[in-house]
């Protein structure tokens, strides 16, 4: 599918700023409108690089919010959309925001994009929708067991957005994620919340056993599968996107403490999450027969990656030095800790 201009929502977010800079870096021909919120995890200073690119506009904006979204919608013939609540913990804090954005949001953009004739519509959902499993893995047609608050509201995204092929036409193509790392991630995320109280020798706050299984994607793979999907994907189909590395917590732990040279002694077991799901685990195999593949090594883009907030302390620390992240850091671990 061949867009002109294409409206990418949360481009300011986490994997929406590292597509927004490919797509841009890899099409000279493509047009970004950016419509985020700048909730508390978008940060301007992930699009620094291209703040001056004439094919670029930042529109700061809420997905739930109709006249917003018509404004920035306007004269875009594509949409994808990654803004999102995101943290299955914050998720289990309060929920409201999680309805908010990503069910309500979701539903605000397709009604606008089937108003506006939209060629293609993407939204980037989540493995989490199908639950645990301990052993196979999920393919797309698999049934939905999601158990967070989080994956609850993804799942309905996600559903609303396939079920807009089916009832009014609207070409829609959904992406199921695994845990995703890189630059610039948020340091509530485990591996940049390991990584930046390692480097500060604060304690690594690790749930339960530590035997959960995820399966880990670097960010860039993660940007591109994207846009395989939104080009070559079948309308009302959804494609899951998944590397080829599973790790228990525990062994993800010990490997970032490791390239930084620290002990396990920082590792400090808190009593588990509620509800927290063992293992994840699903097939890519619709989606790598499009094209796509990953590139990126766990052992490169991890150590990259600690390379990079070693480089950029000042960033992370300035997010973690602020009282509501030490807020949300008390509330979510506090009193979890086993003595």
């Amino acid at each position: 599918m061949k867009s002109r201009r294409v409206l990418v929502t949360g481009g300011a977010g986490f994997i929406g700023s590292c597509l927004v800079k490919m797509w841009l870096r890899e099409d000279p021909k493509i047009e970004i409108v950016n419509l985020d919120k700048l909730a508390y995890a978008g940060d301007l200073a992930r699009l620094k690089e291209i703040e001056n690119e004439p094919r670029h506009r930042f529109v700061r904006g809420d997905v739930a919010n109709p006249a917003e979204v018509e404004k920035a919608m306007a004269g875009c013939d594509g949409v994808v959309h990654t803004a999102a609540e995101t943290h299955v913990d914050r998720s289990l804090l309060d929920a409201k925001a999680f309805i908010d954005t990503n069910v309500y949001g979701t539903y605000v953009l397709l009604e606008a994009a089937r108003k506006a004739g939209v060629r293609r519509f993407l939204t980037v959902s989540t493995d989490e929708v199908y639950g645990s499993r301990p052993t196979g893995f999920f393919k797309e047609g698999a049934p939905m067991a999601p158990t967070s608050p989080y994956s609850v509201s993804k799942t309905a995204s996600d559903l609303l957005t396939l079920s807009y092929t089916h009832t009014h036409g609207l070409p829609t193509v959904v992406t199921r994620g695994s845990n995703t790392y890189g630059n610039w991630q948020y340091p509530e995320k485990v591996i940049p919340l390991f990584i930046s109280n390692a480097f500060s020798d604060k304690k690594l706050p690790l749930y339960g056993d530590g035997k959960q299984v995820r399966n880990w994607m670097h960010v860039d793979d993660h940007a591109r599968a994207i846009l395989v999907a939104f080009k070559k994907g079948k309308a009302g189909e959804a494609y899951n996107v998944s590397s080829s590395v599973y790790l228990r917590n525990i062994d993800l732990t010990r490997r970032i403490l490791k390239l930084l040279g620290k002990s396990e002694a920082l590792i400090e077991r808190v009593t588990d999450r509620a509800g927290h799901d063992r293992r994840y685990a699903i097939d890519s195999r619709r989606l790598r027969a499009l094209g796509w593949k990953e590139r990126v090594s766990f052992e490169k883009g991890l150590t990259a990656t600690v390379d990079w907030y070693r480089v950029n302390a000042a960033w992370w620390r300035g997010i973690k030095e602020k009282n509501a992240f030490g807020e949300y850091y008390l509330k979510t671990y506090g009193d979890r800790r086993r003595g």
